[in-house]
């Protein structure tokens, strides 16, 4: 039956302005009347531009409230747009990793992912939106700024009300729009993602591992995230661990009630369980897949600066990797100089980016980075354009599997080598914004005071002297833009550190994320996260 769109009036809304992955507020805001609407139309005109019209888009989600009835909001305003095709993950449900992959495979035009990734997710929870562009990364600042632009002057978005696709069957679904052929294809993205896999890593050499013998007994807690499918998958069906090997691989759209955020605050019970002594490793995830942590047996913890440094200095034992070359690192500036360590041993190039996944992907492209991550849990390489925890899991097995030894063994090993960064992370969550935003003025008044510098502090019996201060900015080396306040640095003569930053994956108030290295920490009452040391 032939299909027509309309044009449905609408007014702007104040807020919504991409942060570092997309927009995130509350389920109930995006519940309010064309909030969700004049969010997409704007996501669609701005990413897309004159290309918009004959495109093809990927769609996904990490399966949180919501994300059913947004997808067919997007399938219907996708039709309303002049879009030719949409690739849909199967129920909607398609990883972070996995988005990125297949726009990648299906050389599609950008996607669009649905999740608030590590926030919590139901009805009283969190609910998110963001754009990724052709390259399968994040949108850059240029498209984010101009969504936000555009949501501001707004007054009509463009819908196909009458379509009715079922995103419960894989396969390919036709319709006519306006005289114009509309394609919806389901897709099974976890079978897409395991095959992108096994060309990358050693699965036999992986599966001896996990089912040889002697199998290396690990427990992978998917938090009830969008990850369990790929994790049933891969580890239990392609690499043969057992069922009793992984947990909570069911999504849910309230993530079984657990903070999908993969730290030792809110991945507690896995911790408990790897103190027992009963697995040799143990990895989480965040909801919507591109999170990770590691653990060794005992609870024994891999922070992601460490982790990231440990994989740098082995990637001969990834296959990809004899393949491509190892290109060049690179780390948040966040993150703890251990990977700075390797590449100066490699003599390989080394950046240190603001948080966001986008400004790696701008060095992928241009062929000068192989590997990079973030403190906050993070770690990927050029496969995609996207942070991917389950492949970070994949990498640690395939250095295990190369090594034959425990992760406390290999971690020894790597500092009696390189030496050893401490540091300690905190994040103060749902701060009143007006006080932070405060604190933030005020230490930008104490970094760009040339007296700072050579100021002396003293915490407990020792001192710290000032050496350097300042509110981090980048110079992208690919395409020259430049970003400014990305984060306080107060860097002192030891080459130990403090940095404060505004988070911009919050859905409301103020994160605030501080890293530090032998310095005490006085922040405004809220709560308070303990991320790692």
């Amino acid at each position: 039956m032939p299909l027509t769109r309309s044009n449905v009036q609408t007014t702007p809304f104040e807020g919504q302005k991409p942060g570092t992955s997309g927009l995130r507020k509350a389920v109930k805001i995006y519940k309010e009347a064309n909030y969700t609407e004049n969010f997409i139309q704007c996501t669609l005109t701005a990413g897309l531009g004159d290309g918009l019209a004959g495109s093809t888009l990927a769609v996904g989600g990490d399966g949180r409230y919501y994300g059913k009835e947004v997808t067919e909001l997007i399938i219907k305003m996708s039709a309303g747009n002049g879009v030719s095709k949409l690739i849909i993950a199967h129920n909607g449900l398609m990883s972070t990793p996995a988005v990125s992959c297949v726009i990648r495979k299906y050389k599609a035009d950008g996607g669009i992912i649905l999740t608030a990734s590590h926030n919590p997710g139901g009805p009283d929870a969190d609910f998110g939106i963001k754009y990724n562009t052709s390259n399968g990364g994040p949108a850059p600042e240029g498209v984010t700024n101009k969504i936000f632009e555009l949501t501001k002057t707004i007054s009509e978005y463009h819908i196909c009300s009458d379509l009715e696709a079922d995103i419960s069957i894989i396969g390919i679904q036709e319709f006519e729009v306006d005289g114009k052929k509309f394609i919806v294809e389901v897709i099974d993205s976890v079978a897409d993602y395991a095959a992108y896999m096994q060309e990358i890593f050693d699965f036999p050499a992986i599966k001896g591992l996990l089912s040889g013998p002697k199998p290396l007994n690990v427990l992978v807690d998917a938090m009830n995230g969008v990850t369990g499918p790929y994790v049933k998958r891969i580890i239990c069906h392609a690499l043969g661990a057992d069922t009793s090997n992984i947990v909570n691989c069911k999504p849910l759209t309230d993530f079984g009630g657990l903070h999908p955020d993969p730290n030792l605050t809110y991945a507690a019970a896995l911790v408990a369980e790897l103190k027992k002594g009963n697995h040799s490793l143990g990895a989480a995830f965040d909801g919507d897949g591109d999170r990770n942590m590691i653990l060794g047996k005992n609870a024994f913890f891999v922070t992601p600066s460490d982790s990231l440094a440990v994989l740098a200095d082995n990637l001969d034992c990834i296959p990809y990797f004899k393949k491509t070359g190892v290109k060049g690192y690179a780390r948040s500036m966040p993150t703890s100089g251990a990977v700075d360590r390797v590449a100066k041993a490699q003599g390989k190039e080394c950046f240190e980016v603001p948080t966001g996944w986008k400004f790696f992907g701008n060095l992928m492209d241009a062929g000068r980075l192989s590997l990079c991550g973030e403190e906050s849990f993070g770690t990927g390489s050029d496969h995609i354009r996207q942070k991917d925890g389950l492949w970070a899991l994949l990498a640690w097995l395939s250095i295990l599997a190369v090594k034959r030894q425990s992760v406390e063994e290999i971690l020894d090993n790597h500092w009696k080598k390189y030496g050893r960064n401490f540091y300690t992370r905190y994040d103060y969550e749902n701060c009143n914004a007006e006080p932070a935003n405060k604190m933030m003025e005020n230490l930008n008044v104490f970094v760009n005071d040339a007296a700072s510098i050579g100021k002396v502090f003293a915490s407990g019996d020792k001192s710290y002297t000032v050496a350097k201060a300042d509110n981090f900015s980048y110079n992208d080396p690919i395409d020259h833009s430049v970003s400014k306040n990305q984060g306080i640095r107060i860097i002192f003569s030891d080459d130990s550190r403090i940095i404060v930053r505004l988070s911009g994956t919050g859905s409301s108030g103020a994160t605030i994320g501080c890293t530090s290295r032998a310095m005490s920490l006085i922040m405004p009452n809220s709560s308070r996260v303990h991320r790692m040391f």
